[in-house]
């Protein structure tokens, strides 16, 4: 009599139903040639007594493959291994199988290298400083949550979500259109915007389509690295242009236009990253004139331009008269959620013709439901109304962060305090190395610079009480004691 106990292995803690289980080894007997086509099977009552489970749960498993068609069940008479299965060389059976995927891929394929420079250890922390994200408990989640599920239960909202997704639903262009007119000065329309999966997948359509081996593209440094990768990807040449308290230094840009050519410029002119540094209105005057002076694109991130906290904000480049140079991208998930991922990008008809071409060859389109549903939240002025209760309470944390870091930490660290944003940028002293907090438990910090020893503090996403317990961990951290202490137990022995 065939073993099949010895083949059918039931892992009763295994997260697989075990008729699964049952299925999945019977499906490798067949692969492998041990089980070969036409061979009979026991019945049903027969396998769940010799493998100690119950009829049903064996039932269960003969179905899966019958609908599979590895089996075929002849009613009252056998159950048999089908004849479309091809005869197979018999392998050893093996109590503990390997899975297909626990073997490595061997066949050539392209390796991308991380942007970080050294990755922060998956550890369960206590206390998260991110780099720079909203405060979910804020935002108007639940009623945009609300519109959606309203959208899947009306017959009309469920056929136009489904249309035109590749370039955006057009009444969340249309509403985006006029919500960045009146907040941001831009004179576009619908079909001059590209709805896409974050700000990131605008940069990458955009650096597809403008970059290629003989470009250069100049960013600046620091600069968000995500971006710089993207950009590597396409082959095109990097330059990077050192930016100080007044933003990127565009009189460098001007040396650099005079001696070679250049395609581009990337450039975040609000609350730069990670520095979060605002371009001031000479340079930004100076760099439309040398986008229109060498003909070069401006890449415009704007990813987090409705945070202003002591002033007006700067209206975009992309408000200015600049002949349809500058693509001006911007996010959703820096006012909302991070995890609402929903960006756009604004450019001329026929640059956003191209892109929504290039999108649909990674991605046919996004959620028309959510897009429907944050067009809804921004006509009804919900969005306004969130940004106005959102600005008040970022800015007073943005006081509570500088008050507890002269209190607790002016010796140890120098920044600038932001004039808007959701982060400050953070230089440590030099003797104390900031990858030092990489090794505590108690702290994950998201943005970590070792050039700059340097780091991205969010506050936007804390309230009082949990900015005043990071600011008081650093403390212990960074007091020399204890730097001196860990500097001991992480030398080699």
């Amino acid at each position: 009599m065939f073993p099949y106990e010895r083949i059918i292995i039931i892992e009763k803690e295994s997260k697989i139903a075990i008729y699964r289980q049952i299925a999945i080894a019977l499906i490798n007997a067949i692969s492998n040639g041990t089980l070969k086509a036409g061979a009979h099977l026991p019945s049903s009552r027969e396998l769940a007594k010799r493998l100690g489970v119950h009829r049903k749960t064996v039932i269960a498993g003969y179905e899966e493959l019958v609908t599979q068609d590895w089996i075929t069940i002849v009613p009252k008479k056998h159950v048999i291994v089908s004849a479309n299965i091809p005869s197979l060389v018999p392998q050893k059976w093996h109590t503990n199988h390997i899975s297909s995927y626990q073997y490595h891929f061997n066949l050539p394929f392209r390796t991308i290298v991380s942007p970080i420079n050294k990755p922060v250890p998956n550890l369960i922390s206590e206390i998260v400083i991110d780099d720079g994200h909203p405060d979910v408990r804020l935002s108007p989640i639940d009623e945009l949550l609300r519109t959606y599920r309203s959208y899947t239960s009306k017959k009309h909202a469920i056929k136009d979500a489904h249309l035109g997704t590749e370039q955006g639903t057009l009444s969340l262009r249309e509403e985006l259109s006029k919500y960045l007119s009146e907040t941001r000065g831009l004179n576009c329309s619908a079909e001059n915007i590209l709805i896409t999966h974050g700000a990131q997948m605008s940069i990458y359509i955009a650096s597809r389509l403008l970059l290629n081996p003989h470009s250069t593209i100049i960013v600046g440094n620091p600069n968000y690295p995500v971006a710089n990768q993207t950009f590597e990807e396409t082959g095109a040449n990097l330059i990077d242009v050192s930016v100080d308290e007044h933003g990127i230094d565009v009189a460098a840009i001007e040396k650099i236009c005079k001696k070679r050519k250049i395609t581009a410029v990337y450039v975040i002119p609000h609350h730069h990253y990670p520095t979060a540094v605002t371009l001031s209105v000479e340079r930004r005057m100076r760099l439309l004139e040398l986008s229109s002076q060498y003909s070069f694109a401006i890449i415009e991130d704007d990813y987090d331009y409705d945070y202003h906290y002591t002033s007006s904000p700067y209206l975009p480049l992309a408000s200015a008269s600049h002949q349809g140079n500058v693509i001006y991208i911007g996010s959703f998930s820096k006012i909302l959620d991070p995890s609402l991922r929903i960006g756009f990008m604004v450019a001329p008809k026929n640059f956003i013709d191209q892109c929504t071409t290039f999108r649909k060859i990674v991605d046919v389109g996004g959620d028309g439901y959510m897009q429907n549903a944050l067009a809804s939240l921004i006509k009804g002025g919900e969005l306004k109304r969130h940004l106005k209760k959102a600005k008040k309470i970022y800015h007073q944390r943005r006081d509570i962060l500088d008050q507890m870091l002269q209190e607790k930490l002016s010796k140890y660290v120098s920044y600038s305090v932001p004039t808007g944003g959701m982060s400050i940028w953070i230089k440590i002293r030099a003797d104390i190395p900031v990858m030092q907090f990489l090794i505590n438990s108690k702290l994950k910090i998201i943005r970590i610079d070792e050039n700059q020893n340097a780091f991205r503090f969010g506050f936007a996403s804390m309230d009082e009480k949990e900015i005043k317990l990071a600011v008081s961990t650093l403390e212990k951290l960074i007091l020399p004691s204890n730097i001196e202490r860990q500097n001991q137990t992480t030398q080699p022995i």
